[in-house]
């Protein structure tokens, strides 16, 4: 019954066709025999007009131009998302400095201001990236559950994005920096104003970020957002890039069975307002290049050798957890980052400036934007 109600809609929108577009098309085309290349242009305007108004009626054709617009469309987020760490530097020398950098180096981060943008390109540009006002970002995580975990470079990014959605001089702010950046501590905070909460798990080893996937599987209790990173204390402590390349392994196993679907762009529908949807948003906080030079002991100078350095880099790459690489976190890509802005942007060859790391909590939102489909 199914097919022959199909047929006969097929038959009615050809003779529709024919009657409001056809018999129109042969009775011009007998004035216009004497031009054929204005017959053969109408010709083929109308012919493709009827093919747009039959199109429904061939369901296999419907879904062939549905695929082709769906490829299309992932391809451009693939594209944007690949080239959402491309940021450009400008520095330049702070007129109001007045400080002795040879007396006390720790003001060697003001002498220069340091402003970043995305590079300027077609398609960079094509992709609308944009810094978020407070409003924005506040609007965009509202209602979600953030997990930032990791080392000290991870504590750097949890200070950025809550300086971000309440502001850098607040009076909060204040506080939460002296409850954030005590040694070796968690910390959690609810910013009641836009239902959002923010857990900051400090786990300096790998291993530490793989328990605490497990965890959550446990409890079947998943953030909505998790950036997580790790590897500056392997390298110094452990000082195996092998042994790093299996951990980042065992984690990446444990990144994707905790996930409910494949870590590929697209599998969940779009959705408003916040990000939290059934699956979570995972990146990866990359490690920054080290100075080695500028480094403060010793020992990190001679086991955070630039040789070792390479040696976890490949490691990362070869452990196949990055979304570029078919993995399931997406890169924050803090090694290009301070790499371009370079050694005016750290005072200790390992942690940088503050501008590092908002630029890496607007390369987040900006990717957190692409993959649930919104705009501003």
């Amino acid at each position: 019954m199914m097919t022959l109600m199909m047929f006969g809609a097929v038959q009615l929108g050809v003779a529709a066709a024919c009657v409001v577009i056809l018999v129109p098309m042969g009775m011009a085309g007998w004035h216009l025999s004497r031009n054929k290349m204005l017959f053969f242009s109408g010709a083929l305007f109308i012919t493709l007009a009827v093919c747009v108004h039959l199109t429904p009626y061939f369901p296999a054709v419907s879904d062939f131009v549905t695929s082709v617009s769906s490829v299309v469309v992932f391809d451009h987020r693939i594209s944007c998302i690949n080239m959402v760490n491309d940021i450009t530097w400008d520095l330049k020398r702070n007129a109001s400095f007045h400080g002795d950098i040879k007396k006390n180096s720790s003001l060697s981060l003001e002498f220069y201001e340091k402003h970043w943008d995305w590079t300027k390109s077609p398609k960079i540009e094509a992709c609308d990236f944009q810094k978020l006002s407070n409003y924005d970002a506040s609007n965009l995580l509202n209602g979600s559950w953030v997990v930032v975990a990791g080392d000290s470079q991870a504590r750097l990014f949890t200070l950025s994005l809550l300086n971000l959605i309440l502001g850098s001089e607040s009076d909060r702010m204040q506080s939460i920096r002296g409850d954030l950046f005590k040694r070796h501590s968690d910390y959690s905070i609810l910013l009641d104003e836009i239902g959002m909460k923010l857990d900051f798990v400090w786990a300096p080893y790998v291993v530490n970020l793989t328990n605490l996937m497990m965890n959550y599987k446990t409890k079947k209790s998943y953030p909505d957002v998790m950036v997580m990173g790790a590897g500056l204390w392997h390298m110094l402590h452990v000082t195996n890039a092998s042994d790093y390349e299996f951990a980042l392994r065992v984690l990446k196993s444990s990144v994707v069975s905790l996930l409910p679907f494949a870590p590929e762009l697209g599998m969940n529908g779009p959705v408003t307002g916040s990000v939290s949807i059934k699956s979570p948003h995972m990146f990866w906080l990359g490690m920054p290049v080290l100075i080695n030079g500028m480094l403060n002991t010793g020992e990190k100078r001679a086991k955070m050798s630039d040789a070792m350095w390479h040696a976890y880099d490949r490691a990362l790459g070869d452990s196949k957890i990055l979304r570029q690489l078919g993995g399931p976190l997406v890169l924050l890509d803090i090694q290009t980052l301070t790499w371009n802005c370079g050694p005016q942007c750290t005072d200790d060859g390992m942690h940088y400036d503050g501008a590092i790391y908002e630029a890496a909590a607007q390369i987040m939102l900006n990717a957190l934007l692409i993959e649930s489909h919104q705009r501003l």
